[in-house]
């Protein structure tokens, strides 16, 4: 191995008599670098797209809900979150209410979901209070005027028209009454006391938050709320601590969601997403492995002679293999290094000199989001050094069949 690895790094060295399989190596060595960095780096970014979605979806929703099987809601929520907060690995917890309605403000109509929470819970289990605007310490019941205060999405409250000190008229038919034109919708006043902006189109622009005796009162609830909601010490052990935290609650009529599960069509999205972009750039790099098959065949050619002498001093034909299995090892490992180089490069440029700025009302963020991963360079890598061996082995395979005697005879 040694003996050929040396044959192999002086072929690579050497002068050719022509310039021209010089000029292939390079375009060689380049296009492999190119590939890998450009993978490498769409990787990162696309890691860093996943990453902020989660956050953000786990910040805005709990790990972990406790729900009733029924529209009745679950009694005893108080006394249910205070057992849950004594479970191992719960970090928060806070009652909750959830309905749907509809929003009414000068001809404008819009759907809405209610959620009624107690802020200063919230804050444990979610990052809704660090999103509104003004900053509230908790939802007013009621307020000067006399409504109880509300909480819009910044995207609901603008096809609204509504800003800040509005009010907007809430509609349900949970608790509907029966009048003499049949069932009729109850409706209520609210106060607009603060925005809501987490970033998430589908949030922003569907939620309202009030108080949890708001909504029980205007919901027709009673004492009861819609579920529990909990935080947990390890986001990603949601789908587990779910069961656990179901089977500690030891109440009847009760069912576990997870932010996993209810956002498990978008994540497998994303992870398909990726492995799709991995096979697309990788292709990249198999072009350039094409340029090191027509490469090696070049040098083979130009080599001949060199073969054919070492063959008849004893080389056999795995030796004369290796040797241009090296060969093309070595211009593949160049390239992948480059490339590795020029991606961490890439990528710690962009993350730390965010210059890349993305369109704040198409997107989430605003600025490009990075996240290098270690298994993503191993598997760069190892694809780019294995699409190299298997580019190289046919012209080592024709290299290792000369003729050594036809070989020596000719004169290149």
């Amino acid at each position: 191995m040694r003996f050929s690895l040396w044959i192999a790094a002086r072929y690579l060295r050497s002068r050719p008599r022509t310039g021209f399989i010089t000029l292939l190596t390079g375009i060689s060595i380049a296009g492999v670098a190119v590939g890998v960095t450009a993978l490498l780096t769409v990787l990162a970014v696309m890691n860093g797209f996943e990453n902020e979605v989660q956050t953000r979806i786990a910040g805005t929703d709990a790990h972990v809900i406790l729900l009733g099987d029924n529209t009745a809601g679950v009694p005893n929520g108080d006394s249910l979150a205070a057992r849950l907060a004594r479970q191992p690995g719960v970090a928060g917890v806070a009652a909750f209410t959830y309905a749907k309605a509809m929003a009414f403000r000068e001809g404008a109509t819009e759907g809405l979901v209610v959620k009624g929470v107690d802020l200063a819970a919230e804050r444990m289990v979610t990052t809704i209070g660090s999103h509104i605007v003004p900053a509230l310490d908790s939802i007013p019941s009621v307020t000067l005027s006399g409504e109880p205060g509300i909480v819009l999405g910044s995207e609901l409250a603008a096809r609204l028209g509504a800003g800040i000190g509005d009010r907007v008229l809430l509609a349900t038919l949970q608790g509907d009454a029966n009048s003499a034109f049949g069932y009729a919708p109850k409706l209520r006043p609210f106060r607009i006391v603060g925005q809501f902006t987490s970033g998430l189109y589908n949030y922003d622009s569907s939620f309202g938050f009030t108080s949890v005796a708001s909504s029980q009162r205007f919901f027709d609830l009673g004492d009861n709320v819609t579920g529990v909601e909990v935080k947990l010490d390890d986001m990603f052990d949601a789908p587990a601590a779910a069961v656990r935290l179901l089977r500690a609650a030891d109440q009847a009529g009760l069912r576990a969601n997870n932010w996993i599960e209810l956002n498990r069509n978008l994540f497998t999205w994303m992870k398909l997403e990726k492995a799709v972009m991995f096979v697309i750039l990788g292709l990249i790099v198999l072009v350039a492995a094409f340029n090191i098959v027509s490469t090696l065949f070049m040098v083979v050619l130009e080599k001949r002679r060199d073969i054919g002498v070492l063959k008849s001093l004893g080389a056999t034909p795995a030796v004369v293999l290796r040797i241009f299995l090296l060969e093309g090892l070595l211009i593949g490992g160049l390239g992948t290094l480059a490339g590795s180089v020029l991606g961490a490069i890439l990528i710690f440029v962009l993350k730390r000199y965010p210059f890349v700025r993305l369109p704040g009302d198409v997107y989430f963020i605003e600025t490009l989001p990075v996240r290098p991963e270690a298994g993503d360079f191993a598997a760069v890598i190892l694809a780019a050094v294995a699409l190299c061996l298997a580019a190289a082995w046919y012209p080592a395979w024709q290299a290792s069949r000369l003729d050594p005697v036809t070989a020596i005879r000719r004169q290149s």
